[in-house]
């Protein structure tokens, strides 16, 4: 059974910065793809950042150059670093894990955490 627990979250001020982690369990995430997720008040849940099994990266527009994904293989864990927060940044945030045998980093993903809150002040 796979596991995965985000933390990190919390309420930071315009321009402050957070460091997201995603602790895996139960399985060896290697051959996995990991994405972060997003999803504010009434609003679709996006795929802010993903890196593939083989540590391609891919950002969504609003976060490239203020936001790093990265992962930490020994440790089965994957981070978000987050710049220049703005409060449109705001939003529950999710770790996933998909596959690499079914594809690329989009698409629906096989295993979620619980989410953790990023709350931007203006």
């Amino acid at each position: 059974q796979v596991r995965l627990v985000e933390s990190g979250g919390g309420l930071v001020q315009t321009g402050d910065s957070l460091r997201l982690s995603c602790a895996a369990s139960g399985r060896s995430m290697s051959n996995y793809h990991m994405g972060w997720f997003r999803q504010a008040p009434e609003k679709p849940r996006e795929l802010v950042a993903a890196i593939s099994s083989s540590g391609a990266l891919n950002y969504v527009d609003s976060v490239k150059g203020r936001f790093t994904i990265s992962r930490d293989y020994a440790k089965n864990t994957v981070y978000l670093q987050m710049n220049s927060l703005k409060p449109e940044d705001t939003a529950v945030y999710y770790c996933a894990a998909k596959s690499f045998a079914r594809g690329s980093v989009y698409g629906t993903y096989d295993y979620w955490g619980q989410g953790t809150q990023v709350t931007v002040s203006s």
